[in-house]
């Protein structure tokens, strides 16, 4: 097996490492001494390379090193959007830990450890989880420069026992120089911050979002020897964002070492300058959105009740103009169509922001890391993600925001066909609707298009580059007409002022976006695990009500086309393959025999929770409490993973029963 240049270099740094730490050259050159004394005789002038290794072998030298080295290949801590180069890992015996190395020679890393937690004060009275017991953890995840990590799972407890290192690699991708080693200055003029999502995981499975930081780590390069230490207090979010949840101690460390370090005063300037820059462009964009809203109040006063949304908080309650929560995205090879993105960004879990006490929705639009991370998110968070999925294929994609029935305000994703053909996206659902308006100065006898959509009203719609406000004489959409061209039906903001804010770059406190990640649960795997569960959760339930359970096996299967067709349906709107499972189903059941079946969906692969669900459905009961002669049961589950480890969970009960 030939490797790599680059790849044998950095085995032989690794080996070089391990040597050095058992003092191999040492106890090689006490050997060779000894050999020379004791065995080279009088007339011979040197030893040969052999003589050597017989030695070496003879006592035992080259069996400890090959003990000690033990290569093992592991990425469960990196999670990458593509497949680039597998971390290395190199696994010293005498320690716990494992040091993990993608080292590039050419190329500088940092690398950024997390040395614990303290002051997690909402779980001060937490137990000491039992060994084997399932308790709650915290998972950090960390984005850089198109890098994301994920931390091992540690239990929740007050001084959480954090213990991870990540190596992110720092490159320059524009100017040309994205393969030269980056000195002190070229990294002093990267202002991507490493941006780490704290999330909890219940013993339930249920996640939540804890806390959201944006860490500078530059102050690394004014530091002696390219290393230094943080404290870095976490805030809460939404509400709590001015409550602290705890402390993290950090350590930050350049690989390889920096030739030259800069002098704090240096680094504290650079980074000052890029404050006052950003604060005085976000200034002169306030300045200019209370100009363009007085000027469409003068339109009409009415518009003053309209949802024109110019801002929104995020998670740490910062606002930030809306067009800078969408941005161009690629799913590389993960997601092949624009209705397979609306499908994943369906499975996506439905949660609205926590609110303490009563009055009205709590507004939180959170970062597409912190909404990945968590793996669910608000009507907002889903329309910002399908938009910015929409225009990484190439399509006129906006996101628009109005109300459903009974003024409920939404969120949902609009797209304008090249033949003017207005098409409407609902990220919660994955539902498509043709947008035909309704004329209002027509004849009431004429034919009017029916609206199936289920949206009422509309304030704006914007993206990453535009914002345009309806300022037609009803926000109806129904009667809506999206020429968006025609400034006396929608006030456009200037392309200028929104590209000073919210262009990637413009200014150093925009998000990056970060890459998705590839699904980790395996499909085949999880559905045989909840489908054994259902099976024993259904055997129980009868058993209470003093029934026995036979299941057909045969029958199960029988099932799996139906459940493949029905993602197929939501995933194309195309429904195949119907026919095929329907005379199978027929030549399955005996004469004189009856056939039920009950298909339901979820999002989550709860097993417990989904079999509550299920009995709540009059239909799905019936068939798990069946009675009667020869009554046959069968489930089955098909599990469809998509990005991001979300996942399409379709389950079928089924029973056969002599009529």
């Amino acid at each position: 097996m030939s490797l790599p240049p680059e790849k044998a270099s950095e085995l032989k740094q690794l080996i070089h490492q391990q040597l050095s730490k058992m003092d191999v050259h040492g106890r090689i050159r006490e050997i060779l001494a000894e050999t020379i004394r004791e065995e080279l005789a009088p007339d011979q002038q040197q030893l040969s390379t052999e003589d050597l290794i017989k030695a070496l072998r003879r006592r035992g030298i080259i069996d400890d090193v090959m003990k000690e080295l033990n290569f093992v290949t592991d990425s469960v801590d990196q999670e990458l959007p593509s497949s680039p180069k597998q971390p290395v890992c190199f696994t010293d015996r005498q320690s716990t830990l494992l040091k993990k190395t993608n080292i590039d020679p050419t190329r500088r890393y940092l690398y950024l450890q997390v040395l614990g937690g303290k002051a997690f004060l909402e779980h001060l009275q937490e137990p000491e989880p039992l060994p084997g017991q399932v308790c709650s953890t915290f998972t950090l995840c960390l984005h850089f420069r198109n890098q994301r990590f994920r931390s091992k799972p540690v239990p929740c407890a007050c001084e959480p026992d954090f213990r991870d290192g990540f190596l992110l690699e720092v490159h320059r991708e524009s100017l040309g120089d994205g393969t030269r080693m980056a000195d002190s200055t070229t990294m002093l003029s990267i202002s991507d911050p490493v941006h780490m999502v704290l999330i909890k995981t219940d013993i339930f499975g249920e996640t939540t979002l804890v806390a959201s930081y944006f860490l500078e780590w530059r102050s690394v390069l004014g530091s002696e020897n390219g290393v230094t230490s943080l404290t870095v207090e976490l805030m809460g979010v939404g509400t709590e964002s001015k409550v602290s949840v705890g402390i993290l101690n950090i350590k930050l460390e350049m690989y390889p070492p920096l030739n030259q370090t800069l002098s704090q005063e240096v680094v504290n300037t650079q980074l000052a300058l890029e404050r006052q820059k950003t604060a005085e462009k976000e200034r002169l964009f306030l300045v200019y959105a209370k100009q363009w809203w007085r000027e469409y109040l003068q339109i009409r006063p009415s518009h003053n009740s309209r949802l024109v949304k110019i801002f929104a908080q995020d998670e740490n309650g910062i606002n930030r103009p809306v067009c800078s929560y969408i941005k161009p995205l690629r799913a590389g090879r993960l997601l092949d169509t624009p209705r397979q993105a609306a499908r994943f960004v369906n499975v996506l879990g439905y949660e609205r922001a926590p609110v303490i006490g009563g009055g009205g929705k709590q507004e939180q639009w959170c970062t597409l890391l912190a909404f990945l991370c968590r793996n669910k998110g608000d009507c907002e968070d889903h329309a910002n993600l399908l938009c910015s999925l929409l225009l990484g294929y190439g399509l006129e994609a906006f996101v628009c925001v109005g109300t459903k029935a009974k003024g409920i305000p939404h969120a949902w994703v609009m797209t304008c066909g090249t033949d003017g053909t207005v098409t409407f996206w609902e990220s919660l659902t994955g539902h498509r609707y043709i947008h035909k308006p309704v004329n209002p100065d027509e004849s009431p006898v004429a034919e009017q298009p029916k609206p199936l959509y289920p949206y009422r009203t509309i304030g704006c719609v914007f993206n990453h580059q535009m914002f345009l406000g309806n300022c037609q004489p009803s926000d109806s959409v129904e009667i809506c007409v999206f020429d968006l061209n025609d400034e006396s039906k929608w006030k456009p903001m200037s392309e200028e002022a929104i590209k000073s804010v919210c262009a990637p770059g413009a200014t150093t406190s925009l998000p990056p976006f970060p890459p998705l990640c590839a699904s980790t649960i395996d499909a085949s795997v999880t559905s045989n695990e909840i489908e054994i569960q259902l099976r024993l959760l259904v055997s129980e339930h009868r058993k209470d009500l003093g029934l026995t359970t036979v299941w057909e096996d045969q029958l199960s299967y029988l099932l799996s086309p139906a459940l493949a067709s029905y993602e197929f349906e939501r995933t194309t709107s195309i429904s195949a393959g119907n026919e095929e499972f329907q005379d199978a189903i027929r030549r399955a059941v005996p004469d004189g025999h009856t056939f039920k079946g009950f298909p339901i969906h979820f999002v989550y692969r709860n097993a417990r929770r989904a079999f509550a669900t299920c009995l709540r459905s009059p239909f799905c009961e019936e068939i798990i409490c069946c009675r009667g002669d020869q009554v046959r049961l069968a489930v089955r589950v098909r599990v469809f993973t998509y990005p991001e480890s979300a996942c399409a969970v379709w389950i079928m009960f089924a029973c056969e029963c002599a009529s």
